[in-house]
């Protein structure tokens, strides 16, 4: 098997997630390439060489231009903030780098564009992790989408509830700076909603929306501060929340199926629920992150004795992934859907081929997240073109 060196940058908490998964996914699958954990690389020196000898990064280094530039790196894992994604993707790129990069993939469409031309122009591969398309479940979900087992779609419902910013004491990390992040919740939560409406329906038309920012200033942050973590902090100075806290979208797709998305960080109680309901002429689909092993399926073709919702538990060998994990109804998590991810990415160098999501998946979505927010703002229907 031949060797492929990895560099990340970006060593916090995605990077953990990422490191997890190129670390151990030759232990589980028949993979064309051996992943070597060439550099790690963050401005946190303090935390870097911690993190490097934890996870098994061979060096580390600060400067994300160095690692780029370097012979012996073949893929770039990005897994900072978003306003630097498109310098590191574009740069990578050009320097015949294949980019695994996570989302959102840019602060604004035009960034999100740069990327795509860069990569398709180097000819490497590029990917965008959003991991839930690799979720069994959520496969199967497209399978019988696309078998017609559920008819002609109607409706998508879906919502992405969080309650870590309900506290206004919690500081002001980077996803609550318009400049850092680009948006709030459209960016950091509404767009795995989008993507996935967009892999399990179609394209999207058009978009109306209301949003709103609860907290309009909060404490600056420890030097520890991330997210979901409060950090150290106990200063008394405050700065400005600049992106939305909650958002609201109705959409129109394509194919003519109508669409709703609800957002937040504000809904005690709700650590990570990401839910989605499909509606169509034959049957439904219903999906919930917290049971993420389990799909809700009802046909509308069952005897009418025997109509109602069934739960399929997709840990069979049968369903995406499986067979290389556990036994017929272990469990799967969270940090599976990674590995999931590198393994069809390393597929698609080895082929020569190309991967989804990709940049144009991500510049497509960014679009569709970019008109949201000018719906909001202008309190007018938006065409996505």
């Amino acid at each position: 098997m031949k060797d492929i060196n990895v560099a990340i940058i970006g060593c916090q908490f995605m990077g953990k997630a990422h490191s997890n998964a190129w670390a151990n996914v030759n232990h589980f699958f028949d993979i064309p390439f051996k992943p070597v954990l060439k550099v790690a690389c963050d401005l946190n020196e303090k935390t870097l060489s911690p993190f490097a000898a934890r996870w098994g990064w061979q060096e580390t280094e600060t400067d994300w231009k160095k690692v780029v530039e370097r012979d012996d790196v073949d893929v770039v894992v990005i897994t900072t903030p978003p306003t630097v994604h498109r310098d590191i993707a574009v740069a990578a790129a050009k320097a015949g780098k294949h980019v695994f990069c996570e989302k959102p993939i840019s602060l604004n469409t035009a960034e999100a564009q740069e990327m795509y031309d860069a990569a398709e122009k180097a000819g490497v591969v590029h990917y965008l992790n959003h991991e839930y398309r690799r979720c069994p479940a959520i496969a199967l979900a497209k399978r019988l989408i696309d078998e017609g087992k559920i008819g002609r779609v109607f409706h998508w419902r879906s919502a992405y509830l969080q309650s870590w910013l309900v506290d206004p004491n919690f500081p002001l990390t980077w996803h609550q700076r318009k400049e850092l992040a680009g948006s709030g919740v459209q960016a950091g939560l509404n767009s795995h909603c989008v993507d996935l409406a967009r892999f399990l329906v179609g394209d999207i038309k058009s978009v109306v929306a209301m949003m709103t920012n609860f907290i309009k200033e909060r404490p600056l942050p420890s030097a520890d501060a991330g997210t979901f973590k409060a950090g150290s902090s106990d200063s008394e100075e405050k700065g400005e929340v600049t992106v939305e806290d909650a958002i609201s979208m109705i959409v129109e797709f394509e194919n003519g199926a109508q669409g709703s998305f609800e957002v937040t960080t504000f809904a005690p109680g709700r650590k990570n629920y990401n839910y989605f309901e499909i509606y169509g002429d034959k049957g439904s689909l219903l999906f919930d992150l917290e049971r993420m092993n389990e799909l809700e399926f009802f046909s509308a073709e069952d005897p009418e004795y025997a109509q109602g919702f069934r739960t399929i538990l997709a840990t069979e060998s049968c369903h995406d992934f499986v067979a290389n994990w556990w036994p017929p109804g272990h469990m799967l998590g969270f940090e599976h859907q990674f590995h999931h991810g590198v393994v069809d990415f390393l597929a698609a160098i080895e082929k020569g081929g190309s991967v989804t999501p990709n940049f144009k998946d991500g510049l497509e979505g960014m679009k569709i997240l970019d008109a949201g927010l000018h719906a909001a703002e202008t309190g007018k229907r938006v065409d996505i073109s």
